[in-house]
């Protein structure tokens, strides 16, 4: 039997939640101190659906049209419902899937909880010489 590298094998542990009420600023302020890329807005009741808000969104929906990140709050922007990863897909498709959907940042997803994300990154920093993406 084949072995074979997970997603969640190589998915950053550094998963942030952020309430979609709260401001563009707050958003980027987390982002910095916790060196992400992303952060995942939490449901508002168990029918809801996650979103998520990336350094992308920020730069898209308050940056270039010159608003300012107080008057701008994180739901007006983030994308929902949230493209996540199967935490047993094999990494060799990863990098596909999120270039086919434009994904640049995505939580990893096991049991129906968020485990961890990919980013871009990821791929640069692991080892893929045996595997053909």
């Amino acid at each position: 039997m084949e072995t074979f590298q997970k997603a969640k094998d190589i998915a950053s542990d550094k998963l942030f939640f952020i309430d979609g009420l709260a401001s563009v600023r707050h958003a980027a302020e987390l982002m910095k101190e916790k060196s992400v890329q992303a952060l995942i807005i939490q449901k508002r009741n168990n029918a809801d659906a996650n979103g998520i808000i990336t350094v992308d969104d920020i730069i898209k929906g308050v940056i270039i049209p010159k608003k300012t990140l107080d008057e701008v709050s994180v739901y007006e922007i983030m994308t929902k419902p949230v493209f996540s990863i199967s935490a047993h897909l094999n990494i060799k498709y990863v990098p596909r899937l999120m270039y086919n959907y434009d994904v640049r940042v995505a939580p990893v997803e096991e049991n129906g909880e968020y485990i961890g994300m990919i980013d871009y990154t990821q791929f640069l920093f692991t080892n893929l010489d045996s595997v053909n993406v």
